[in-house]
């Protein structure tokens, strides 16, 4: 064998090595991944239960409540639809209803939605990015105003 094509030889084994590590880090973090959704988004896609993704919106106000210490269900709004949300554990301090809020969890097959975290605002301005870009896009939220 030459050297040309011992050459070639160990260039396409360390390319065909790289490609398939490549694919198995690829497979393996696709479970991992997590997208944000708005309700206005769920409802038009048809997002399938189990699914597992990040809801963000306004929490829509008169809808929290809280049936002993930890759970807690209430309403999340882009203001084009509504989706509501069941969570057992400890709000963050500064969740209130008409905030801006980030949850993450899976769609139960009631089509409500499952949450193991909230994430709240964290001053009267600021507004998670995905979110404020959803609110823009209907209209809904402004830039520098704090939503009531």
């Amino acid at each position: 064998m030459t050297r040309k094509k011992r050459r070639l030889l160990v260039i396409s084994g360390a390319a065909a090595v790289l490609a398939l590590s490549a694919g198995l880090v690829l497979f393996a973090l696709n479970d991992t991944i997590v997208f944000f959704r708005t309700p206005s988004e769920i409802a038009a896609e048809g997002t399938r239960p189990g699914t597992r993704l990040r809801l963000g919106g306004l929490v829509k106000d008169g809808s929290v409540q809280h049936t002993d210490g930890t759970h807690v269900r209430f309403v999340i709004t882009d203001h084009g639809a509504d989706m509501s949300v069941a969570y057992v554990g400890l709000l963050p301090d500064l969740f209130r209803e008409g905030q801006g809020v980030i949850a993450e969890g899976v769609i139960a097959p009631d089509g409500s939605f499952a949450a193991d975290s909230v994430l709240a605002k964290h001053d009267e301005t600021y507004m998670p990015k995905e979110v404020a870009d959803a609110l823009k896009k209907q209209g809904v939220w402004k830039e520098g105003e704090a939503t009531q």
